[in-house]
């Protein structure tokens, strides 16, 4: 009895989500557990040859849409590809970082950053918003998911001025979204993920996917990076039954470091 009502409480079977950034690092991962947990996985990223790999790898009902979510553009392909059908679970993941130093000139980094990092999520959840409403009830929210970062809450070492801040604006966006979806019963989340192996931390921190973290990294629950079952656990977790009534959250997945730092 206990096993089957633990099931059925964090069951996302037959659910159709839609992930951006979805062909390395968090959103890899995230599309990955979503697709084991019987999810209709719908994978956004700029590659067309990424899309196709991870669609064959996810198989089942798994689509691929190749378009770029910080243009105009791009976030109409989406919407034109997905058409009429209802979605469930939106991961808005599609992130990216550059150097934006104090004693640097210009503004197209920092813009580039806010633009992919912030702006984006919030045009391609309005564009949705259909398909949203759609797929969403009133026992059963929609579910808008977030991706921000500890950097969000602790600023670092790093002079990534507009990638914090662009987070930061995330995690306030995603309350904010929280309480002015509700009426439309949709929920929106954040997550706030630590140290896991992606592009952007190969390109800062010099570590891939399967290397050991950055020596000295440590976290109350140990020196490890983040894997698929922690990151994919905590949208699981936001988009079934058991996290139907969160909403306008910030999630820190992060092993601690959020309480130390």
């Amino acid at each position: 009895m206990s096993a089957a009502y633990t099931a059925g409480l964090f069951d996302v079977a037959g659910k159709r989500a839609l992930v951006t950034g979805a062909t390395s690092g968090i959103g890899r991962m995230i599309a990955r557990g979503l697709a084991q947990a019987g999810v209709e996985v719908w994978v956004v990223a700029r590659g067309a040859g990424d899309v196709e790999a991870i669609v064959a790898e996810l198989g089942g009902n798994a689509q691929g849409v190749t378009a770029d979510v910080a243009t105009e553009e791009g976030i109409a392909k989406i919407a034109e590809a997905l058409g009429e059908r209802s979605l469930h679970i939106l991961v808005n993941n599609a992130g990216t970082d550059r150097p934006t130093p104090l004693d640097a000139d210009g503004r197209e980094d920092f813009d580039a950053v806010l633009g992919l990092n912030l702006t984006a999520p919030f045009l391609l959840t309005r564009k949705l918003l259909p398909s949203l409403e759609s797929g969403a009830t009133f026992g059963d929210p929609a579910r808008v998911i977030n991706i921000a970062s500890i950097a969000a809450i602790n600023p670092g070492h790093l002079e990534n001025f507009a990638y914090a801040s662009g987070k930061a604006g995330v995690a306030m966006m995603s309350r904010h979204l929280g309480r002015h979806l509700a009426k439309r019963n949709i929920s929106c989340n954040a997550i706030a993920p630590g140290l896991f192996p992606s592009r952007m931390t190969e390109k800062f921190l010099g570590m891939s996917e399967g290397d050991a973290v950055p020596k000295g990294f440590v976290t109350p629950l140990g020196a490890r990076a983040g894997e698929m079952d922690d990151i994919a656990g905590a949208v699981i977790y936001l988009s079934s039954r058991a996290g139907a009534w969160v909403t306008g959250v910030l999630l820190p997945v992060s092993g601690g470091i959020y309480t130390v730092t």
